[in-house]
């Protein structure tokens, strides 16, 4: 039985030059979720950071005004061996992050390997595959488009399957005073 109020979840892979995205929400005829929209918001890399991080916390503002999801999933930093990469993807979490707490929605986190192991069955999962399972579970005849807003829905999926029982943090958005 579907709830007579859908759940309805944003879910963000960060990035500085490319943020994918997807909106899924619960329920739908046979399926785990259905699709409510997915993309990417791009910056231009000619830009300093500071007007990059400007356009991404307005095009996750106006995102979340849009679909008024019940919460927001973001995926956890990769830590990889370029500490200036890490540095600068921490930047565009903290817009992201402040973007879902001015509008009052629920904060999860999610490491990559959570995620991957939520949708593809293994930490270890590779992008395509995450891709193939996002098309699967939705039922949708390929994966999202590009990579980033697959990724997007499947951290959203993540979240929707209940993932915080396999690792993710939880935080509550808080409306600015």
């Amino acid at each position: 039985m579907t709830p007579a109020h859908p759940t309805r979840i944003l879910g963000i892979d960060p990035g500085t030059g490319v943020v994918g995205y997807g909106v899924v929400e619960s329920g739908g005829p046979g399926r785990l979720a259905r699709l409510v929209e997915c993309g990417v918001i791009r910056t231009n890399p000619r830009r300093p950071l500071p007007a990059r991080l400007l356009a991404i916390h307005e095009g996750l503002e106006e995102l979340l005004a849009r679909h008024q999801p019940s919460a927001m999933a973001v995926e956890d930093i990769f830590y990889g061996t370029n500490v200036r990469t890490t540095a600068v993807l921490g930047h565009a979490r903290g817009v992201i992050l402040l973007a879902g707490a001015r509008a009052g929605v629920a904060v999860h986190e999610y490491p990559p390997a959570t995620i991957k192991k939520a949708i593809a069955g293994r930490g270890g999962a590779l992008k395509p595959q995450v891709g193939f399972m996002v098309a699967k579970l939705l039922g949708l005849k390929t994966a999202p488009t590009p990579a980033d807003a697959a990724d997007g829905v499947a951290v959203a999926l993540t979240c929707l399957l209940g993932a915080g029982r396999l690792g993710g943090r939880t935080g509550r958005g808080a409306v600015p005073g």
